[in-house]
């Protein structure tokens, strides 16, 4: 490790110890019972979906999943979204929101990412959560772990991954919820002290999905969504029945209302009729697997799909990437369109004789591609990188419509400015 390397890691634990420490006076002060959503994907609609049950009751930290947002989070302050000499400001904010300043709920619901090796293992010795929902389990910033396992201290990157998400069940004071179709979730979780829960897929009895609608039906209960929703969120559903059983509160299970995040399965209409679903949050196999199965059991005619890079896999990504070929050929698309290097140079090359795609390396020449050839009676997918939500504004039949893309904020603006994405 580099000595600038290092000296970024320690300054980084220095400075996120400063925000911790006034954000514990305030907690202290809330006291409220702490359930973590943590896993490699499907973490932001399970905080969604136990918002739809307790509403009020809870505070829920959205767009803060990070050490340094929790901390921000709980002392009531926004992060670093425009100047970094906003630093200042809220170092000296701190202490005096600390004091000044709590949360008054009686849950605190919080996101918990893995992307920084160690970060959810600080998190959950932080925090202690009464409950843990591990909703998933996958490579998702894969790169970031590559040097632990180059130590030696661990003997793969799976097996690195696995251990930073375990350290929030290990820390857990009650009641671990974990996927029971994920061997290596239960056989981790399988001698922790808190009562564990793993629920199974087996127990949809019926799944159907249109581009506006999605119904999960169970022997008990049948949950409606007005957008669709991969097959796979059965695990976030029974988890949310089995959080309300632990709580002794009922459950609502007409989910009309449910607000989904931007860009996670969202449906939009297009120019000329065109269907729009905007998957383009992020991507890795097991978004890129629960996404592909959802469209390929839609009902729907003519479907298209727009296919960005998985990236943050380092040295899997052409791995990664052959493996996105196999699930992109069992879906019975019409078009392919892949954007970005990655896909181009691994993804590509395993699918061209089999399959009506393309491949482009830059959004404008997709855009450019879409434009000519779409004619508004299609069904189009949009799930990966290389700021697809610039692609998907440039179709909506309502320009206002881009406050419901992702990426929206000034940051993201100049960056998609800099690939010359105006």
């Amino acid at each position: 490790m580099s000595f600038i390397t290092e000296t970024k890691k320690k300054l980084y634990l220095v400075v996120v110890n400063y925000f911790k420490f006034f954000a514990n006076i305030s907690l202290k002060r809330w006291h409220p019972r702490i359930f973590v959503i943590t896993g490699s994907a499907g973490k932001t609609t399970m905080l969604n979906l136990v918002e739809s049950q307790l509403g009020g009751k809870a505070h829920y930290s959205h767009n803060a999943n990070s050490a340094y947002g929790i901390a921000f989070d709980i002392l009531g302050m926004r992060g670093i979204t425009g100047s970094k000499l906003k630093w200042l400001a809220l170092f000296f904010l701190a202490p005096i929101r600390a004091f000044n300043y709590r949360h008054t709920e009686d849950f605190y619901i919080v996101e918990c990412d893995g992307e920084r090796p160690h970060e959810a293992e600080y998190i959950a010795k932080w925090l202690k959560p009464e409950v843990t929902m591990w909703v998933s389990l996958g490579r998702s910033h894969a790169v970031f772990y590559e040097k632990d396992v180059a130590a030696g201290r661990f003997k793969d990157i799976d097996e690195a991954i696995a251990h930073e998400f375990f350290t929030l069940p290990e820390n857990t004071r009650k009641l671990v919820l974990i996927d029971g179709d994920n061997e290596t979730m239960v056989k981790m979780c399988d001698s922790l002290k808190a009562k564990v829960v793993a629920v199974c897929r087996e127990s949809l009895k019926k799944y159907q999905v249109e581009p506006q609608k999605a119904i999960f039906t169970f022997e008990k209960f049948k949950y409606q969504f007005k957008e669709p929703m991969p097959r796979d969120v059965v695990v976030q559903l029974m988890m949310l029945g089995e959080l309300m059983d632990y709580l002794g509160l009922p459950i609502k299970s007409d989910l009309s209302n449910f607000k989904t995040p931007p860009a996670r399965n969202n449906f939009l209409r297009g120019k000329n009729g065109i269907q729009i679903i905007d998957s383009s949050y992020n991507a890795h196999i097991i978004s890129m697997t629960t996404v592909l199965e959802m469209f390929r059991d839609m009902k729907a005619e003519h479907k298209w799909m727009v296919i960005g890079d998985i990236i943050d896999q380092g040295q899997l990504e052409g791995e990664e990437h052959k493996k996105l070929a196999k699930l992109l050929a069992n879906v019975d698309a019409e078009r392919i369109i892949m954007v970005g290097r990655r896909t181009k140079q691994y993804t590509y090359p395993l699918l061209k004789n089999k399959k009506k795609v393309e491949s482009f390396d830059k959004p404008q020449r997709a855009l450019a591609y879409l434009e000519e050839n779409l004619t508004g009676k299609e069904t189009v997918l949009f799930k990966g990188s290389q700021y697809l939500e610039w692609i998907i504004e440039k179709l909506l039949e309502d320009p206002a419509d881009k406050i419901k893309l992702a990426r929206q904020d000034e940051a993201h603006r100049r960056r998609r400015a800099s690939w010359g994405l105006e």
